[in-house]
């Protein structure tokens, strides 16, 4: 991480970013590292990628927040890009990540190998979290529906907002919970039973724009790259997700 000089460095530069959960893990670690590195202050907020919560990162920039930097799910970004409120062009993806599944430590640990063993436990749960971003948007369109449980779990799943699903699970609200890996693994007291079977799982990309409003376009640039580098590989490979370096 050493040489990353500022890109205008006379003085110091307030740099503000929307983030939404899933590559927080990761966030969190590399901005220190950057904010020393160059002498900027990096302003952090955070909501979900997707969803209409009060939080959300689209709900924000339809309030009209200005951002300089946004990192969420891939499908939101091209959604701002669209709407004109990330500028085109300047997309970067940062990382790869997974739906995984955790319950609390001391309970049985529900089999979700493969997708046969998946559904079962689905349909063997009390109660089921799931988040309002991007995974859970995945999950109650495309995969229960697949499945085929979508109305047998009705009553029992909640789509949770504004909130992470570990915090859920962990307060004894939900058997079981379903979000990014990178968002359940932070959560010490419970127990990570895995990701989903490669034949249910969505793998997405957790990219960085530039807003079309930022008031420091370039020092918002330079972040990005920041947090794409190579260098930056290993933290976020440490925090349950795959680098998009390679790609």
């Amino acid at each position: 991480m050493a040489g990353c000089a500022s890109p205008s460095a006379t003085h110091p530069t307030e740099i503000r970013v929307i983030t939404s959960g899933g590559f927080s893990a990761a966030y969190d670690q590399l901005v220190p590292l950057y904010e020393q590195a160059t002498g900027y202050k990096v302003i952090t907020s955070r909501g979900a990628s997707l969803g209409n919560a009060p939080d959300s990162i689209p709900s924000r920039f339809a309030r009209g927040e200005h951002f300089d930097v946004v990192i969420l799910a891939d499908s939101g970004l091209e959604q701002l890009i669209t709407q004109g409120k990330v500028q085109k062009g300047s997309r970067m993806d940062l990382a790869r990540s997974m739906i995984g599944m955790s319950v609390r430590k001391g309970t049985p640990k529900p089999d979700i190998s493969t997708v046969e063993a998946l559904k079962q436990t689905l349909l063997d749960a009390k109660s089921i979290a799931y988040s309002a971003s991007a995974s859970g948007t995945y999950l109650s369109n495309e995969l229960f529906p697949r499945l085929g449980v979508a109305e047998q779990i009705k009553g029992k799943a909640t789509r949770i907002l504004s909130e992470r699903v570990g915090a859920v699970v962990l307060r004894g609200d939900a058997d079981i919970g379903f979000q990014q890996v990178s968002e359940l693994l932070p959560f010490k007291e419970l127990e990570f039973v895995g990701s989903l079977p490669d034949e249910a799982q969505q793998r997405v990309f957790f990219s960085a724009g530039v807003a079309t409003a930022a008031k420091n376009p370039d020092a918002a640039t330079h972040l990005i790259r920041f947090l794409a580098a190579p260098a930056a590989a290993p933290i976020v490979r440490s925090t349950g997700m795959e680098p998009a370096v390679a790609r």
